[in-house]
């Protein structure tokens, strides 16, 4: 039987648009979407530069996969879309105690993110 993508709902989080799920399930995967660090509250993103960012977008994560029954520590790679490549270590600094299993990982520099953002992040997980 062919596998379809199933969107999971994450009411602590909606999209920032219609036109996306926060995360799908497909088989015993879970495809989570980039999360910036937006504070679901205000849904602004937060002060305290890409320390304050990385914290929360890994926060939001943190929601999605709770939502869809999966947790943090099942995390297989883990995308990484940052706007200075030199904030690197600080991003790491934070990210590092998140992912203590040490999942594959890829970082990009790109010009842009929604809001200004100075990070998103994206993750594959088991369900």
């Amino acid at each position: 039987m062919p596998l379809h993508p199933n969107p999971v709902a994450v009411d602590a989080l909606p999209p920032n648009n219609t036109t996306y799920s926060q995360a799908v399930r497909l088989g015993d995967l879970l495809f989570v979407s980039g999360q910036l660090g937006v504070d679901p509250a205000t849904r602004r993103i937060v002060e305290g530069g890409i320390e304050a960012q990385t914290k929360q977008a890994i926060e939001n994560i943190i929601t999605v996969l709770t939502a869809a029954g999966s947790s943090l520590d099942r995390v297989a790679k883990v995308n990484i879309f940052i706007r200075d490549f030199s904030a690197l270590p600080l991003m790491n600094k934070v990210y590092g105690p998140y992912f203590t299993h040490r999942p594959a990982k890829t970082t990009v520099e790109i010009t842009g993110l929604d809001q200004g953002a100075l990070i998103e992040i994206e993750v594959v997980a088991a369900a």
